[in-house]
């Protein structure tokens, strides 16, 4: 029996698209059917099922290749899979950044009527949460409780009678830090027992869980992973004066405890694996020993791996309870502003000691009189960072494993501070070279309301100062030092093809060139003039790129800084070379990137 030549079409399986997919399916139909189809014109039913089966097999195809690039760190483009590869290796994404920095804060206290002076009765506690505004609307609150009667704040009179002349009030002035953003609570309710439960919270661009309470008033406290037991709590410290410490760090062993993540503006609960109405059992050694010569008492030969997980090492999960849950939301905006722009209070919390023997026409005036303001500017990292960036925060994190000894460890760390310490925009870690110890250079930079680079400030500074000590090697010394920014601006000529539109054509490679490099440089990283060659060539129109040349920036809205260009610029005209202790710039793509048409 000769064999049926359908089963030798000869398949391409290299085309995938539609087209590719199209043709090979036509020349299959005329092969083998040309009696049944004849006529695949435009209009006729032959070509209407060419071109949907064509379509089917583009579409999946498409989606074989996307999910196949999702599975891989390297290849996967989505924002979301590329946090989950994190976790998986890991990293832990900061969500949302939040801006740090430091406030004036005024009270006017009632004089003294024994001595000269505030009245100290009357100087009171201003309470952690409590919440300003800004002229433009964002949120702040603060981040520890002020005690106006510090011997370190300033007092001034503020008042005086007019007939005496003797002070009737006095304002004091205090600092205090505060971060973008306000508290929200929020009370969810679970039902039954459910192993590694996952709560997603409400609102979005949450910054930090404060605190989780079940409806019996049990605390579960957050750690990096569910395997971890110890916890450092800050105890208050009631002698915080003359120790000049005001919390006191203590170990607690906790097995009600939860891990948080965030994807894009979406954060996420989870708990362990333990029943809180089991007893803490694991399995039974005895039973899963391995089988000696001459011994018999090993009763069960079987395991079951899963009940390694059933007990509460992981932590317990709430069950058939209401959660109470406090964390803070940052503003969904930039939350840096300018000197002077945070100055209305929008809720205070005061604390007064023996407030009921105080007269309340007083303690009254007292919390009627705060007043808040910033003398220096409130910045930080403003902008959600790129699955680029967070791909190469993956990999540095892998391999830092929680402790700083490489260069790119010290790096990663100060990507992977905490958003409620400050967030930076861009580090770099460089050795000393004129040390003869292991003493390191951090050079760290943020960025403005508008998302330009700004000198970070010096409340982030001291946190993330705070942030290195807990990893760095005993010998190290690190100094975090301001990089010097330079502006600099782009000047092109290229030629059009025939029939091009010029003025259309110098604008798309504006757009082009904006779009490569409108987002910052690393600190230290060189300005490949190739590059630029490279890319203003792919722009559709242009048939030549005849010359590019960087031009400094300075002046007005610009940081002052300047660099030789000619000086620095490579042998070969490919690359400028920057400094390791200056971050280039193109701050206005608009405007800083010309280009001419010819």
């Amino acid at each position: 029996m000769p064999q049926d030549p359908k089963k030798k079409i000869p398949i391409n399986y290299t085309n995938r698209e539609f087209e590719g997919i199209r043709n090979d399916l036509e020349q299959i139909a005329e092969r083998f059917y040309p009696d049944s189809f004849q006529d695949f014109s435009e209009a006729s039913f032959g070509s209407i099922v060419l071109d949907s089966v064509a379509y089917v097999g583009d579409q999946l195809s498409f989606y074989l290749d996307y999910n196949v690039n999702e599975m891989f760190l390297d290849t996967s483009f989505q924002y979301t899979n590329v946090l989950r590869h994190g976790r998986i290796l890991g990293y832990k994404n900061q969500g949302r950044p939040s801006t740090y920095g430091v406030v004036s804060l005024y009270v006017l206290v009632p004089a003294s009527t024994v001595g000269l002076g505030p009245d100290t009765q009357y100087l009171p506690i201003l309470k952690r949460g409590s919440r300003f505004t800004s002229q433009s609307g964002l949120n702040f609150v603060l981040t520890d409780n002020i005690d106006f009667s510090d011997s370190k704040n300033q007092v001034v009179v503020a008042n005086v009678d007019s007939t005496s002349g003797a002070p009737t009030f006095f304002a004091v002035k205090a600092f205090g830090n505060v971060v973008s953003g306000f508290f929200k609570r929020e009370t969810i309710t679970v039902g039954n027992f459910e192993r590694f439960k996952l709560v997603e919270l409400q609102s979005d661009n949450v910054s930090e869980i404060i605190s989780v309470t079940d409806a019996e008033g049990n605390e579960y406290f957050e750690v990096e992973n569910l395997s971890q037991d110890i916890i450092y709590r800050e105890i208050a410290n009631n002698n915080y004066k003359n120790e000049n410490a005001p919390s006191v760090m203590k170990p607690v062993l906790v097995s009600k405890k939860f891990i948080s993540f965030t994807e894009r503006s979406r954060t996420f609960i989870q708990f362990g694996s333990g029943n809180p109405n089991e007893s803490n059992v694991v399995a039974d050694p005895q039973k899963v020993a391995m089988n000696i010569f001459g011994k018999s008492y090993v009763t069960d030969t079987t395991f079951d791996p899963t009940r390694l997980t059933k007990n509460q090492n992981f932590g317990t999960v709430p069950t058939n309870t209401s959660l109470e849950i406090i964390y803070r939301v940052t503003n969904p905006t930039n939350s840096n502003i300018a000197v002077g722009n945070l100055n209305k209070v929008s809720n205070s919390n005061f604390d007064f000691d023996n407030r009921p023997d105080l007269l309340t026409s007083k303690v009254n005036s007292v919390i009627s009189s705060l007043e808040v303001s910033n003398e220096k500017p409130i910045t930080g990292d403003v902008s959600t960072p790129s699955s680029g960036e967070i791909k190469r925060r993956i990999y540095d994190s892998f391999g830092t494993q929680n402790r700083a000894v490489t260069q790119v460890d010290y790096e990663n760390l100060v990507y992977r501070m905490p958003v409620k310490f400050g967030s930076i925009k861009r580090c770099s870690v460089q050795r000393d070279p004129n040390s003869q110890k292991r003493n390191l250079n951090m050079y760290v930079i943020s960025e403005d309301s508008f998302g330009k680079l700004i000198l970070a400030s010096d409340t982030i500074k001291k946190n993330l100062k705070v942030w290195i000590n807990q990893h760095r090697m005993i010998n190290d010394t690190v100094d975090i030092i301001d990089p010097f920014i330079i502006n600099l601006g782009v000047n092109f000529v290229v030629s059009a093809r025939d029939g091009v539109n010029r003025f259309d054509l110098n604008q798309r490679c504006v757009a082009e060139l904006g779009r490569k490099y409108g987002s910052p440089f690393y600190i230290g990283e060189d300005i490949n003039i190739a590059d630029m060659y490279k890319e203003l060539g792919k722009v559709t129109g242009v048939f030549e790129v005849i010359s590019i040349k960087l031009v400094g920036k300075v002046g007005t809205n610009y940081s002052g800084n300047s660099i030789n260009i000619n000086n620095n610029t490579s042998p070969d005209g490919t690359k400028l070379i920057i400094p390791k202790n200056a971050v280039v710039e193109i701050k206005y793509p608009d405007t800083d990137i010309k280009g001419q048409v010819r």
